[in-house]
């Protein structure tokens, strides 16, 4: 800021005068004036919209209601009909029971709880005086949701939200028992033939050429009876020649194979996804979901991809007849790591 020679003032004066000007012009509007609602001046209308608030609870009860209805009064039989009335009376008592809550808020927020607006400074909460203030605040708040002198919506509220994560509990608890140790075993024991998938034709040792690459199962899984799904895709392996000395075995893993022929399990260690791609030259298993490598030479170790640790091995020996056959189950839980191995 300044003056020319001649005395005369500078722009930026000016500029600087007239934005002062404005400031001295401006005056606060304050809040827009405070609409009432029916229900702030008429009690029929308070005890109208109380009633509307519990009533959308009580709907929310009954939805959870319904939904137990569905869930345990219902009993599947063998006819797609059966099931799909079971599921829509899930779902609508899922729906209602979370629609009566939502929309029973928003009504009694509308309806019933203050609505004026206040404007107030901010300011740090320092001192006990100011904690005291803080409390009280909260204590207003709840008062304006008048929650303690209007029991009715209260109390079905209470029902409401009391009885509206029941059907998720129920749910998740019926996704079936803790799995104990299933995980850790599989269908290969010591004797069991290794057999082709799908035809169940055994393996001689002598039939598993260098370079060549077979999917296997335990002899007996070929026929899918009823529980033998999971079974078989646990224990789906897959069975592999190579040069003996491009294998290197780890110490007490050194008769696990047959004259260069090894059998590692076919269930990717990421996320279970079917380990079905062999390169000849290089020796490496890809799993096609997220390209998760394994060296074949090196027990199956990971050298790329998200995969944390090798395929588990199926120790193999050869009986009396030729055939190819387990020594044992599988040391290690086969597929992707779970919760209890940390």
């Amino acid at each position: 800021m300044g003056n020319h020679s001649d005395g005369t003032p500078t722009s930026s004066d000016a500029v600087a005068k007239a934005g002062l000007n404005e400031v001295e012009k401006f005056q606060d509007p304050g809040l827009p004036p405070h609409r009432l609602r029916l229900a702030d001046t008429d009690p029929r209308a308070a005890k109208r919209a109380e009633r509307q608030v519990a009533i959308l609870f009580g709907i929310s009860v009954v939805g959870t209601l319904l939904f137990f209805f569905a869930y345990f009064g219902i009993r599947l039989d063998d006819t797609i009909g059966t099931l799909r009335m079971q599921n829509l009376f899930l779902g609508l008592g899922t729906a209602f029971a979370m629609l009566g809550i939502g929309t029973g808020i928003v009504h009694w927020a509308k309806a019933l709880m203050p609505d004026h607006e206040v404007s107030e400074e901010r300011h740090e909460i320092r001192s006990e005086e100011d904690r005291q203030v803080a409390v009280k605040i909260v204590d207003d708040i709840i008062e304006e949701t008048g929650i303690k002198r209007r029991p009715l919506i209260r109390n079905t509220l209470l029902g409401a939200m009391a009885l509206a994560p029941l059907p998720a509990i129920v749910v998740f608890r019926d996704l079936g028992p803790l799995p104990g140790d299933k995980l850790r075993h599989t269908m290969w024991d010591e004797g069991v033939r290794l057999v082709r998938d799908p035809t169940g034709t055994p393996i001689k040792a002598a039939d598993v050429t260098i370079g060549s690459a077979f999917h296997v199962i335990p002899e007996g899984l070929n026929e899918l009876h009823e529980g033998k799904l999971e079974e078989k895709a646990k224990a789906v392996v897959l069975l592999m020649r190579l040069n003996p000395a491009e294998l290197n075995p780890s110490a007490g893993r050194e008769d696990w194979g047959y004259n260069g022929i090894v059998a590692y399990s076919k269930i990717c260690t990421h996320v279970g996804c079917p380990v079905a791609l062999y390169e000849q030259q290089t020796h490496h298993l890809l799993c096609p979901c997220h390209q998760s490598t394994f060296d074949l030479t090196q027990e199956c170790k990971v050298i790329f991809g998200p995969a944390n640790r090798p395929l588990p091995q199926l120790p193999i020996k050869v009986d009396s007849e030729g055939y190819l056959v387990a020594q044992s189950d599988f040391h290690e839980p086969v597929g992707p790591s779970f919760w209890e191995r940390g």
